[in-house]
């Protein structure tokens, strides 16, 4: 059984998106006669935690660690909720104070790739004694934070290995790099930095074909898309929300904020008696003030129910549970690509997805071939109220569901399956 060694930041007790890819991957890869081993942070700083994923770590499995320096951590003593928000992702558009404005900029320019710069060569004095006494020959970095990827251009230099990064995320055209302030200087040595791990790794694993077209422009290494997904089949029954509820689960970032959503719901509150009663928008997870004052300005405000984050368990039933999935992503040129981790626990919960994104989404194609819903743009209105209008018809009757269909390929298992062939 030959070994790899898997180098990640996030890992359980982490929560949220970003340690489920490779704690699944690690779940599955000996089916497939691969040993994982595993280097993570000693004494990590994640925003969020869920300890229901430990349940997913394979018994046996070897786990290597090492201390990490964070900024973050002093920045907290003087401002720790604004610290946390921004870690989470939630960045404001307007009215930044002037401390977050400094985080953002000392982030984007002072803290290239990114805070976690630190651990870099910490971690490849370690492990380079890791990788003889376990006679590695193959090593995977996984990004963000794409400082990770540094520590694998780093090993590779040093040691006859494989090397293959992962990018979770696009690097420089995810949409919050415009928000970091980057100077000049700094945006050349992101550039730079990327183009070096594309073009030393071995290999490049992407999440979206859009990405690997981005990519592909840049490198000839091979690039090979194998997407997220959703871990087993959901056959246990479960009943469904009495209200009419449209629930988002995840993160609601300042730029996913639909107001023509907001519009028709209102629209739809006021026409419509029936609607008005039963309608319930649930918001699970990390809201930015600026989607909740758009919603609220919109006259929603007493249709909100909101839930602090919950473990991945937790949000897997209200997915189930719920009506309508709701899924947004910012309406910009760079976000075309991004395919949100979420949508394919929401082509297994067998719910209507309601979808608000950009023009030529990658998402489009992928529900118009599961059949999962429908996908509208932010200009969209009258086609998105009579959609939302029909599924409400269907939940009055008690036959508003779905039944995706060709969702097979994006089983965790079968995903790992790819992965193995790569290796």
């Amino acid at each position: 059984m030959q070994k790899v060694l898997v180098i990640t930041y996030y890992w359980p007790p982490a929560g949220g998106p970003g340690v489920q890819r490779w704690l699944k991957f690690v779940k599955y890869l000996r089916d497939f006669e691969i040993e994982p081993i595993v280097y993570i942070p000693e004494n990590p700083n994640y925003p969020i935690t869920d300890l229901s994923l430990k349940k997913d770590v394979p018994k046996g499995l070897k786990i290597y660690s090492h201390p990490i320096k964070e900024p973050s951590r002093l920045i907290q003593l003087f401002a720790s909720t604004k610290s946390k928000r921004i870690s989470s992702g939630i960045i404001k558009n307007k009215n930044q104070s002037f401390l977050e404005k400094i985080m953002l900029w000392a982030r984007g320019n002072l803290f290239i790739p990114d805070a976690r710069k630190f651990w870099i060569n910490p971690s490849v004095n370690y492990l380079s004694k890791v990788i003889e006494d376990e006679s590695i020959t193959k090593i995977i970095t996984t990004g963000p934070p794409h400082s990770v990827h540094l520590i694998g251009q780093q090993l590779k230099k040093q040691n006859n290995l494989k090397w293959i990064a992962d990018f979770r995320d696009p690097w420089t055209t995810i949409g919050y790099h415009e928000k970091l302030n980057l100077s000049s200087h700094a945006r050349k040595k992101h550039k730079k930095l990327e183009s070096e791990v594309l073009n030393q790794a071995d290999a490049i694993l992407v999440t979206s074909k859009a990405t690997k077209r981005e990519f592909g422009m840049l490198t000839k290494k091979p690039i090979h898309c194998i997407t997220n997904g959703f871990d087993g089949r959901y056959s246990n029954e479960v009943d469904l929300d009495e209200k009419f509820t449209i629930a988002h689960i995840g993160s609601l970032l300042s730029g996913r904020n639909p107001s023509n959503l907001w519009a028709v719901l209102k629209d739809l509150v006021r026409e419509n008696e029936a609607f008005k009663e039963a309608f319930e928008l649930k918001l699970v997870g990390v809201v930015s003030k600026d989607v909740f004052d758009n919603i609220k300005g919109h006259g929603l405000e007493r249709y909100i129910k909101t839930i602090d984050y919950l473990s991945h368990q937790e949000a897997v039933k209200i997915q189930r549970q719920s009506q309508l999935l709701l899924l947004i992503e910012i309406d910009a040129e760079e976000t075309k690509e991004i395919v949100p981790g979420k949508i394919f626990e929401y082509f297994a919960a067998k719910r209507p997805i309601l979808a608000i994104g950009p023009e030529d989404w990658e998402v489009t194609s992928m529900i118009s071939e599961t059949k999962s819903g429908h996908v509208f743009n932010y200009s969209d209105t009258s086609e998105l109220k009579e959609t939302i209008l029909l599924w409400f018809n269907e939940y009055q009757k008690g036959s508003l569901k779905i039944d995706s269909t060709n969702i097979d390929k994006y089983s965790r298992r079968e995903l790992t399956r790819k992965l193995s062939e790569v290796l």
